[in-house]
């Protein structure tokens, strides 16, 4: 398509000469621009899909998939309502829970804590909870006593496994004296570290008696949680869950319960797409100003050249490839710089972090302990495309321009 003299004319015109270093400087900007856009739009659609990735493993590995609940706030025959659950096709696991809020409280330090009681048999098919289990061990746990929590709620009342912790219930005892605070203390058995904020910070999980106890739900729970094959086909398999177990009880999925909070993920997406895209365009505009300056520096040697046999043809090529190599090797380098980045952001995340001595990542204000990134192979050649479409239509306009100038004009007056 483009013959060797088109090509050693090309990159003759690209190399910057003294007279023509303003050119030269319009064109680096236009390369910059390209790569910066191309890197800078990879880097933040990876770390915006990690941290929906994040989230949502999290919330799902902690929650559950469906929830089902009793319209009385205590489901009584909870095993055979489980067993029924089990059956249905598409779930995998249905776990019985107690669930309620607490005042929790340690050497001096208090906060609010969401106590979740469940079998220990159940607690151990939560890959997501007992993977992450980095000090202490489940034996107490199994055995019926002692609680887990979390790494930051450890953290904030500096305890340790084998440590006390206190637990206040809203719902007090009645006496003489009036309504009491209703209290037990609890020794920690592990603790877990999931790496979302707030579950790290507040959620203790107790063994299902002690809690049908302490929040007064004997022989009932507050909840069955349902895991399923297909977390993204839940609203058939809640369908199927009505039909099995009746009006009697509230089915309610994940994608019902955290359906604003994910839209509102993806819509942020998207605008810091089309927003970051105009980085490029930006960039394009900058390609055409560089090469119609390029052009009309160059119109004697483009005159001299249609002189001596080029065709149109010839020169509009010429021209285009004096533009589309500004924008693909922009583009190259721009996706290589943001595929490295996106992949390492974590590590330089921390590294700049010790650099500076500030945290740049609060895990209190994002919810996640680190800076996830996950890189969509997709979305990479989307980045690429779209750059290089933008880069070569570009570089169209002021080739078109070249190869129209008339010689005879141009050398006129030479």
């Amino acid at each position: 398509m483009f013959g060797a003299f088109e090509r050693l004319v090309a990159l003759r015109y690209l190399r910057a000469r003294r007279q023509e270093g303003f050119i030269s400087v319009i064109a680096g900007f236009s390369f910059a621009g390209i790569m910066l856009g191309v890197a800078t739009l990879i880097i933040v659609m990876s770390v915006m899909n990690g941290f929906r990735q994040e989230l949502l493993s999290s919330i799902l590995g902690v929650n559950g998939h469906i929830t089902i609940s009793s319209n009385t706030r205590a489901i009584k025959d909870f095993d055979s309502l489980a067993a029924t659950v089990r059956d249905v096709s598409g779930v995998t696991l249905a776990t019985p829970i107690v669930e309620g809020q607490v005042m929790a409280t340690a050497h001096g330090v208090a906060s609010g804590a969401l106590v979740r009681g469940l079998r220990g048999a159940d607690f151990r098919q939560r890959p997501l909870l007992v993977d992450n289990i980095f000090s202490g061990d489940l034996a107490d746990f199994d055995a019926g006593k002692g609680v887990l929590i979390g790494s930051r709620m450890s953290q904030n009342m500096r305890l340790r496994p084998g440590d006390r912790i206190t637990l206040i219930s809203p719902q007090g005892n009645p006496s003489a004296f009036g309504t009491m605070p209703r209290t037990k203390s609890y020794t920690v058995s592990a603790i877990f570290e999931i790496g979302m904020s707030e579950y790290d910070s507040s959620f203790i999980y107790m063994p299902l008696k002690q809690a049908q106890i302490f929040f007064r739900k004997k022989e009932a729970v507050s909840a069955i949680e349902v895991m399923t094959t297909h977390p993204d086909h839940v609203a058939e398999i809640s369908g199927r869950l009505r039909q099995e177990i009746g009006n009697e009880f509230r089915v309610l999925d994940w994608q019902r319960v955290n359906g604003a909070f994910f839209t509102a993920v993806q819509v942020e997406r998207n605008v810091m797409f089309l927003i970051l895209t105009l980085i490029i365009v930006v960039a394009a505009f900058n390609v055409i100003s560089s090469q119609i300056m390029l052009v009309n520096d160059k119109s004697k040697g483009i005159a001299i050249l249609r002189t001596m046999g080029a065709t149109q043809g010839m020169i509009l090529r010429i021209f285009f490839m004096t533009g589309a190599s500004v924008g693909l090797i922009g583009t190259i380098v721009g996706s290589a710089l943001g595929i490295a980045f996106a992949a390492n952001i974590e590590t330089i995340r921390q590294g700049i972090q010790s650099l500076i001595g500030v945290d740049v990542f609060n895990a209190e204000i994002y919810f996640l302990s680190r800076l996830p990134a996950e890189i969509d192979p997709m979305e990479v050649v989307t980045v690429i495309a779209i750059a290089l479409t933008l880069s070569f239509l570009a570089s169209i306009v002021p080739a078109r321009r070249a190869a129209r100038l008339d010689p005879v004009e141009v050398l006129r007056y030479e």
